[in-house]
Order: structure tokens, then sequence, then C-alpha cells
């Protein structure tokens, strides 16, 4: 892997400060989990016979920042990335014309989108769309939930990238 280069989370910052430092923190740390692989080995599967990649990872981390960004806080509607509905976790399921620099270039646009989004809101702003739960969700339940996300997928893609090279840390 590469240096860590990731930002710190402030120790002392304000509420709002504090949550998006540990969301970006965290999206750094995926990216860092992929950093220097090939495209052969961000497709390559964590235990076989499951389909986990780091390659798909990213793709479903794209998924989550388009779902709950701009769907559910935004109320934009639109089609799955990757998905579909005979295949609704299509995100993990790789063909040979998925790439890493497709792949990177959707889930950073989508990180881009997400802040945009979310730069509109105040903590306690409630989403324009619902998601599947039915009712809005505050802007602070979303980057929560994000960061959680980000922190389970994380512990994910690192015993992945130790599995491709041998690489472990943060």
């Amino acid at each position: 892997m590469t240096t860590d280069e990731r930002p710190v989370p402030a120790l002392d910052a304000a509420e709002r400060t504090m949550l998006e430092g540990w969301l970006d923190y965290h999206r750094a740390t995926l990216a860092m989990k992929c950093a220097g692989l090939t495209d052969a080995q961000l497709r390559e599967a964590s235990v076989p016979p499951s389909e986990f990649t780091l390659l798909g990872l990213v793709r479903h981390m794209a998924e989550n920042e388009r779902g709950w960004f701009r769907e559910v806080l935004a109320g934009e509607e639109l089609a799955p990335l990757y998905g579909t509905d005979e295949d609704p976790d299509g995100e993990f399921h790789l063909t040979e014309e998925d790439t890493w620099e497709e792949a990177r270039a959707t889930w950073e646009a989508e990180i881009e989108a997400a802040r945009a989004n979310a730069a509109q809101h105040g903590l306690d702003a409630l989403s324009v769309g619902v998601g599947k739960a039915g009712r809005p969700f505050s802007l602070r339940w979303i980057y929560t939930h994000m960061i959680e996300e980000y922190a389970r997928h994380n512990g994910h893609a690192d015993l992945v990238r130790e599995r491709i090279d041998g690489a472990t840390g943060a």
C-alpha cells in the first residue's frame, strides 16, 4: 500500500465537521486499500465462492453514496449504477468490461455529488426522499450511517487486501 495520506479527523471539532471528517477519513481508507493494485488484483475474490472483491466494494460504495445523498437526501429519482431488478447486487458481479478506472471515477463523482447535496442542508434537515424506511432521515443520521457503512466495509477491505498481497494496517 501507499503512504498513509488520509485526512485525520479533528479531535475537537464541532459536530458537523467531526462527522464530515470521519466520513472523509473512511472514504480515503477504502481508496488506500485499493491503491497500487492491478485491475486483476482488484477483482480477486476474498474467499471463493464469495464474489466479494475490492472492485465490487468500490462499486457498492458508489451505489451507497448515490442512494443516501442523492436519492434519499435530495429526492433524486435515479436508476441504480450497477444493479438491476434481476440482479440487485450487480455491483459485486463483475464482467471483463468492468474496470477500476470506471469504478473509481464513478465512486469519486458520487462522493462529490454527496458533498454538494449535503452542503445545502443542516444536520437536522430531513431528507426529501424516504428510502426503504418509508420516512425521511436527518442528514445527521445519513452521515452516521455512511460512517458505519464505510467502517464495516473497510474491515472487509483490510482482509481482502491482506489476502491479495499481504499488506495490512490502518
